[in-house]
């Protein structure tokens, strides 16, 4: 199985001179989990080569495993610096797409038509699409094969507005991600905030927040296994120490 990661360029966190990108967890937890089920993982970016990281996601407070293992990892870490180009790759031969959060995204993929090509072509050969976190914002421009915005009604969640209050980060962000998943007439969901929670509807899959990554990776793993009798890895192989917060 062939699973495209899709992950920010842009390191700006909007005037403030302060730094944003990659928010660790919710690429280390995804992809150690899908490398542990044996899976080929392509990572790509708008820029290609080293994705920045939110520094913010690295600092004590929001350690976990995954992120322990990925510094111990230098495969790992040569791949995240040395990531495609995304208008290099041709979405159709991945059997799955996801995209971790950090606040990059709003600025950079929600309107990058390569990544809208991305996720509506493998949206619409009925394979899954996952985002997780602000990772959602990549939907904003996307649509279904009937023209419709591919959220609209369906179910999703994503970073909620209280979190990003929490963030300190509502009047710097271009865009809330609650918000425009409502506007694309997503049915939007929460849990508590910084709390585990993934919702599906059918091949869409959504993440609240960086506690939520690896349970968005397992499910987008277990889509693929129904489809194709894939192993599962074991619940620890890649466990993160879920509820990291995500304070900025």
């Amino acid at each position: 199985m062939n699973i495209l990661m899709v992950m920010t360029s842009h390191d700006q966190l909007g005037d403030t001179g302060r730094k944003t990108g990659l928010w660790l967890e919710e690429f280390a937890a995804p992809y150690f989990l899908f490398k542990d089920a044996g899976a080929e993982v392509t990572l790509v970016s708008p820029k290609g080569g080293q994705v920045p990281l939110d520094p913010k996601s690295d600092d004590p407070s929001s350690q976990t495993e995954s992120i322990t293992r990925f510094k111990q990892d230098t495969e790992a870490q040569e791949a995240l610096a040395n990531t495609l180009p995304l208008s290099s790759i041709h979405p159709d031969v991945y059997d799955a797409v996801f995209y971790p959060g950090g606040h990059g995204p709003l600025w950079d993929l929600a309107d990058n038509r390569d990544s809208i090509l991305v996720i509506e072509t493998i949206y619409n050969q009925d394979k899954p699409v996952a985002a997780v976190c602000h990772g959602p914002a990549v939907f904003k421009n996307a649509h279904r094969n009937d023209g419709k915005p591919l959220v609209e009604g369906k179910r999703v969640t994503g970073f909620a507005n209280s979190e990003e209050e929490a963030a300190q980060l509502t009047n710097i962000v271009p865009f809330l991600v609650e918000d425009v998943l409502k506007q694309n007439g997503g049915q939007y969901s929460k849990g508590a905030d910084w709390s585990e929670h993934v919702v599906e509807d059918g091949n869409l899959i959504t993440g609240q927040n960086p506690a939520s990554s690896e349970a968005a990776a397992r499910a987008v793993l277990e889509r693929l296994r129904n489809e194709s009798g894939i192993a599962m890895p074991h619940a620890n192989a890649a466990q993160s120490q879920g509820g990291a917060p995500h304070r900025l």
